[in-house]
């Protein structure tokens, strides 16, 4: 293969990689939580903002984490999709490592291999952010959630967590907000 070539080649997959969200190289490895407690993680969380994804497509979405036993945490995924109808998804996240209880992996099929799903950051009683990356080949997908307890969060604690993103490289600016207007989201509280 020519220079030329070589750098059609990697022209073509570097826009490939970004026309499906993967970015080059392996997955930055930030810091998560320190002395997370899953029992005060436990509850209700609401979307605020997320990197797009082919699975979540609507909007109001919530979270609902449940302790199914030790290391094991139940998680109901929930949304309004378009035509109004409500999908959920169940799955579970388990602690990896007992020194990282920080970072849980998550499965939601058995068809699926289990995907990170690491703690960033949480106050337990407003916020939380949440990161995943998996490494595709010489590229990496990032996926990220900013999460409330209540339907809003303040936008300077917003901000706060898009800078945690943006220090390891996250484009935040393809963070989308998630639509939870109490009447729209109606429907998901029936």
């Amino acid at each position: 293969m020519n220079s030329l070539q070589v750098v059609s080649l990697t022209l073509l997959l570097a826009a490939a990689a970004s026309a499906q969200g993967l970015k080059l190289g392996k997955c930055p490895q930030p810091a998560v939580q320190a002395n997370f407690d899953a029992a005060r993680y436990l509850g209700k969380w609401y979307g605020i903002q997320k990197l797009p994804t082919t699975f979540q497509k609507g909007q109001c979405s919530t979270a609902v984490y449940t302790l199914k036993s030790p290391g094991v945490i139940g998680v109901l995924n929930s949304e309004l999709r378009d035509d109004g109808t409500i999908s959920s998804t169940e799955g579970t996240a388990t602690v990896k490592d007992p020194a990282e209880p920080a970072k849980l992996e998550v499965s939601f099929s058995k068809d699926s291999p289990p995907g990170p799903y690491w703690v960033l950051s949480t106050d337990y009683q407003g916020h939380t952010l949440v990161y995943s990356c998996r490494e595709v080949g010489l590229f990496h997908r990032e996926l990220a959630w900013i999460m409330s307890r209540e339907p809003t969060l303040p936008e300077a604690t917003v901000q706060e967590l898009r800078s945690i993103l943006s220090s390891v490289g996250v484009h935040v600016d393809k963070l989308v907000p998630t639509n939870q207007d109490e009447t729209y989201c109606a429907p998901m509280s029936q």
